[in-house]
């Protein structure tokens, strides 16, 4: 049994994690090393999808789980070196996307929230940081989950 989390938990993990490597969205994959010390924290490796702004890119989505998932929304944030340049993402990773926080549903999965961030890259239209990405990355909480977010077309935070 894993620290912190009961059977049932882990049970779900494990069903999830088995989900993403045998019918991973298009363009993603699950970073088996990650997963090895811990079924707690994943790795994985998105591809930009084909005839979008990101095609061919490579990028990496890091997912915590805390021992109340699924009631509890993972932790998902972009990271290592190449963070996508979108109206949604700030330059240290963090994901403006509702499902994220406070549409989270447990009957969303990992597979979902994969293909949320695939369509939302996908159909950005243009290049560029959050208006506010400067303050946010100077100012923010390193959990994206602490973020008073605000969803309105554009993306924002309220506090941090």
């Amino acid at each position: 049994m894993i620290k912190g989390f009961d059977r049932v938990d882990t049970e779900i993990l494990q069903k999830e994690l088995m989900a993403l490597q045998n019918d991973p969205p298009p363009g993603m994959t699950l970073n088996e090393k990650s997963v090895q010390n811990s079924i707690t924290q994943w790795i994985v490796d998105m591809e930009g999808a084909p005839g979008t702004l990101y095609e061919g890119e490579k990028f990496q989505l890091l997912f915590k789980f805390s021992g109340r998932y699924p009631f509890d929304s993972p932790q998902v944030m972009f990271t290592g070196d190449n963070v996508p340049v979108h109206p949604h993402v700030y330059s240290n990773g963090h994901i403006c996307l509702s499902i994220l926080t406070e549409d989270w549903s447990p009957a969303l999965s990992v597979q979902s929230v994969c293909l949320s961030i695939i369509s939302m890259l996908s159909s950005c239209k243009e290049k560029r940081r959050p208006p506010d990405n400067s303050f946010y990355v100077r100012t923010c909480n390193k959990n994206p989950k602490k973020t008073k977010w605000w969803y309105h077309g554009k993306c924002g935070n309220l506090k941090s």
